[in-house]
């Protein structure tokens, strides 16, 4: 937290206030799609440009994926793929 000194000394916008916002929403669990709703935005796409995810959240995203189950197959194309591709 940054202390009342080091802000005075900080130039803060609009543009820094709105982003800070949805990064606290965006932290606390919020859906982009309310966050966008919040921040006045016609849709979710355009949130992006506000919110980010910092490296704790991209960590605990990680952090819940897991190892495949077993030995995953190999890819093999039909005849009729094939013959398809063949043809561009």
């Amino acid at each position: 937290m940054l202390s009342a000194f080091e802000l005075t000394n900080r130039r803060i916008t609009p543009h820094t206030v709105r982003h800070t916002s949805a990064m606290s929403l965006l932290e606390s669990g919020e859906n982009i799609s309310v966050i966008a709703l919040w921040l006045g935005h016609e849709s979710p796409a355009t949130s992006h440009h506000y919110v980010e995810a910092n490296l704790a959240m991209k960590e605990k995203a990680l952090a819940r994926l897991q190892e495949p189950g077993g030995k995953l197959p190999r890819f093999r194309a039909s005849d009729s793929l094939l013959a398809f591709l063949k043809t561009l």
